[in-house]
């Protein structure tokens, strides 16, 4: 399976999902104009990896700053997709990364957290510039 890159634009972030590592990435801002029509070849792309991923642990490391409502919903069905794939097995890890001065991106992190059950989620402080 081939990586999926998508790289950030003004309005939306960059897409990096390794299926060799098992680590997928999303990072900057998102406020697409459509973005469900942004994330569609994300969720494909899961779907694929997902349907072929054996016992290989998954991290999942999101790194946005800022999101439209849109995008929170994106985001809400993705962690939909990654809960359920839990729930059968997968050894999925969310790592919900975020500037700790940046008390809106903390209580969206804490928000998605208390929606997924079966998702380790991970709510990670890191300063500007930190990997």
């Amino acid at each position: 399976m081939q990586e999926l890159i998508i790289e950030a634009t003004k309005s939306s972030p960059r897409v990096h999902f390794d299926p060799v590592g098992h680590v997928l990435e999303i990072s900057g801002e998102s406020y697409p104009e459509n973005a469900a029509k942004f994330y569609a070849p994300v969720f494909d792309w899961i779907g694929q990896y997902l349907a072929g991923l054996g016992e290989e642990p998954v991290t999942v490391n999101l790194t946005i700053s800022y999101f439209n409502s849109s995008s929170s919903k994106a985001l809400m069905n993705l962690f939909d997709v990654f809960d359920d794939a839990c729930r059968i097995g997968r050894r999925i890890t969310v790592n919900w990364r975020y500037d700790p001065e940046n008390e809106t991106a903390q209580e969206c992190g804490e928000e998605f957290k208390e929606d997924v059950c079966g998702l380790p989620f991970n709510l990670v402080a890191c300063g500007p510039g930190q990997p």
